[in-house]
């Protein structure tokens, strides 16, 4: 219940009004007595949503503070009609209709014209039956179950006692009454083998977990340099050997008269202004797997010619004098 335009806590009893901060109840704001007040309803404001009605004195007096009533507003109108009611028990009427209201209207002025004391005894027994209804209530809610078990054990006894043995008579053999049905004695059966099944593996599976040794894997493996160059043939690769190429030694010129045969001429594929390979070092053979490289041999060379001994003088290379010689 809300008072002006903050929400307070409001305590109503016979003789007074008091209203707190919360529901705590320890902070209280103002205390007001209902001698000579009365109820009055007001009309909500185009903006508000709130039931409204207020409390005045008549005698003209100020009801709180500087103010002639005391206006208090709800959320619900059941809220309103509820305080109402509790106004009423404690003594404080609504504010008197003009004789202009209809019968249903001075039915209500006739029951509001009733003694307050009637009003608290009225509101005293209510509450006594609404408790004791409640009490009823829950004893036959706890009631029931128990109820309804002691019928079925009653109900199981007297069967027991008066039916249970000329059933059993009326039976052709009262020895198959405690045998095993077949469709029991199949599903006990197929308990037992998945029960056994269920064993086996389980063992089996320890022993895959304690025989089980695991080893980490080994690095992988560089095998970039095992890439092979697909060389055309007839064609030789210029990286196909590892090392660098020598240049050749310049060769001397010849000699007039030189021992051995002339130089041939270069061949026709070689490039002009390149050195020929090294003989003592082959290149690389493009396929690392194919057949090793062969060793060059040596190029046959003629032994050099003995000079003979006539008369005749080289002509590239000229004749010493000869010693004299003693006979």
């Amino acid at each position: 219940m809300k008072g002006g335009s903050k929400e307070y806590w409001f305590v109503l009893t016979a003789e007074n009004l008091s209203w707190y901060k919360d529901d705590e109840e320890k902070e209280k704001k103002y205390m007001l007595s209902v001698d000579n007040l009365k109820l009055r309803d007001v009309e909500k404001g185009f903006m508000s949503s709130k039931h409204i009605f207020a409390l005045f004195n008549t005698e003209q007096r100020n009801v709180y503070k500087d103010y002639r009533q005391l206006e208090l507003a709800c959320e619900t109108q059941e809220e309103v009609d509820s305080w109402k009611a509790s106004f009423l028990r404690a003594g404080v009427y609504p504010e008197r209709v003009g004789a202009n209201e209809t019968e249903e209207n001075g039915s209500d002025n006739f029951m509001h014209s009733m003694d307050p004391q009637l009003e608290r005894q009225v509101e005293t027994i209510r509450n006594l039956v609404d408790s004791y209804m409640a009490i009823v209530n829950k004893t036959v809610r706890d009631l029931m179950p128990k109820t309804i078990m002691h019928l079925m054990i009653n109900n199981t006894k007297e069967f027991i006692f008066s039916e249970l043995l000329a059933n059993l008579y009326s039976c052709g053999d009262q020895n198959t009454l405690m045998e095993e049905s077949a469709e029991q004695a199949q599903r006990r059966d197929e308990m037992l083998r998945m029960y056994h099944a269920l064993k086996e593996a389980l063992s089996i599976i320890g022993d895959i977990n304690t025989t089980t040794v695991s080893t980490p894997m080994p690095p992988p493996v560089d095998d970039s340099w095992l890439q092979v160059q697909s060389v055309p043939a007839g064609r030789r690769s210029p990286t196909s050997s590892p090392t660098p190429q020598r240049r050749a030694p310049a060769v001397p010129p010849a000699r007039p008269g030189s021992r051995g045969p002339a130089p041939g001429p270069p061949p026709a594929g070689s490039a002009l202004g390149a050195a020929p390979p090294v003989p003592s070092r082959p290149g690389a053979s493009p396929d690392p797997f194919g057949p090793p490289p062969q060793v060059p041999s040596r190029p046959n060379r003629a032994p050099p010619g003995v000079p003979s001994r006539s008369g005749q003088a080289s002509p590239s290379r000229p004749e010493s004098p000869r010693p004299p010689f003693d006979l």
